[in-house]
């Protein structure tokens, strides 16, 4: 063996062994995941049902969605989600919407994509169908309101506007703008 191969063979053995050390360093060197805050974490929930009381503590209303997540400390967030008055409450509308989002210090639910609210006994005692995709309720004061573009069905007649405010216990409802409507005798 001449001195050039002998010195290719140290040259690959020190590569081997710089390699193995290398890898070995980064292979046990794993660094634990950051320390996550407890506060950051919240919860999820799947077929969430929540309910909200009046001021004695009497259900007033039920909130079901297929998803609810906390975000960040005040905020919780909802996928496929219907909110329902308790019969006791004597407010005969339901609302439906893709999703919506409970603020704990305003009492108010938004509530985003294809919302629709009905009752049976709506206003002037027939069947009512709002649709918008927003709309902002606040379950405890019975207030329903949209700035955005809205679509009402009471019985056989149909109007459009954009904006309205709405009180649900009482079925009153204020279009805000641009009204348009169909009466049917």
């Amino acid at each position: 063996m001449n001195a050039r191969m002998l010195l290719a063979i140290v040259v690959l053995i020190a590569a081997a062994v710089a390699s193995w050390l290398l890898s070995r360093q980064t292979g046990d060197d794993a660094r634990p995941a950051p320390p996550r805050d407890s506060a950051s974490l919240g919860y999820y929930l799947k077929n969430a049902r929540i309910l909200g009381t009046d001021v004695d503590g009497r259900q007033l209303y039920e909130i079901n969605a297929q998803s609810a997540e906390q975000v960040g400390e005040n905020r919780i967030e909802f996928a496929d989600v219907s909110i329902r008055y308790s019969p006791e409450s004597d407010v005969p509308w339901s609302v439906v919407a893709d999703s919506a989002t409970l603020m704990p210090d305003t009492e108010q639910v938004r509530l985003t994509g294809h919302v629709r609210a009905l009752s049976s006994e709506g206003f002037s005692g027939n069947d009512t169908e709002i649709r918008t995709d927003v709309l902002i309720i606040n379950p405890v004061a019975y207030t329903a309101e949209t700035n955005e573009r809205v679509q009402i069905r009471i019985g056989a007649r149909s109007l459009t506007a954009t904006g309205m405010i709405a009180s649900l216990n009482d079925n009153r409802l204020k279009l805000l703008s641009n009204v348009s409507g169909k009466f049917v005798p």
